[in-house]
């Protein structure tokens, strides 16, 4: 198969979009993890990306992917609010695998933020909301306008939360093609991947964190809890940047 090109699928209709889609995500959901990226890298129009938060689980696909091509942009959004912890590990990680990271902010400095809006993330969901869009959305609308993405892998997975369940491994989101390769993984099979590869872990896990966002929307798991529930208070899972 040909490199497929990205302009070409905008100009269908739906009917043949989807169409096509369909049999892309029939053909690799029989591949695994790597033969999907591996599939993309050969067939999706570059400029490829992948987005990491340098969260509990990220090494997995970021070690799979930089395996198959070292150089590929690293996107990471820094909201200003990451622990401590996590900005640490970023620097590490970063030179430990020599990554092309890419890091892209809001224009509005955090304490600026405060001053001018207050503390958006106790504002309920309408407050987390516009927090979200102008500390994660843009700066990542911004990123795949400046990089001139056209294919973005990243590391979702269906049993991440309710709101995943349903997601493709491939699909078309901002615009661009959106790969996700470790889609039909689980926690087990993440874990065995982590510790196969020797790969280094968030140092909060270690403290109960299951996923990690912002200091302030981040809690650790507690018993009975669903993953879905340590962030954003558990009002809502998703920030915005995998909406399209």
């Amino acid at each position: 198969m040909s490199k497929f090109d990205i302009q070409n699928i905008h100009i269908l209709n739906s009917e043949k979009k989807n169409k096509i889609l369909s049999e892309f995500n029939l053909l690799i959901s029989n591949y695994s993890a790597e033969e999907r990226v591996s599939w993309s890298l050969k067939n999706l129009p570059c400029t490829h990306i992948i987005s990491s938060s340098f969260g509990i689980q990220s090494m997995v696909l970021l070690h799979m992917i930089i395996k198959q091509k070292p150089n590929i942009p690293v996107v990471l959004i820094d909201t200003g609010y990451l622990f401590p912890e996590t900005y640490n590990f970023i620097d590490f990680i970063t030179k430990k695998y020599n990554l092309n990271l890419h890091i892209f902010r809001s224009k509005i400095s955090p304490a600026w933020q405060e001053a001018r809006y207050g503390k958006l993330w106790k504002k309920g969901i309408q407050g987390i909301d516009f927090y979200n869009n102008m500390n994660k959305v843009k700066p990542m609308n911004f990123a795949l306008h400046k990089l001139s993405v056209q294919t973005w892998f990243s590391g979702l997975r269906h049993d991440q939360s309710k709101s995943r369940n349903l997601l493709p491994y491939l699909s078309i989101q901002k615009g661009v093609f959106k790969v996700l390769p470790i889609l039909d993984w689980s926690n087990n099979k993440v874990h065995k991947y982590l510790k196969k590869n020797n790969l280094d872990i968030h140092p909060l896990s270690k403290e109960g964190y299951l996923s990690i966002g912002d200091v302030h929307t981040t809690i650790k798991h507690m018993p009975g809890m669903l993953e879905e529930e340590t962030r954003f208070f558990g009002l809502k899972r998703e920030c915005g940047l995998h909406e399209d």
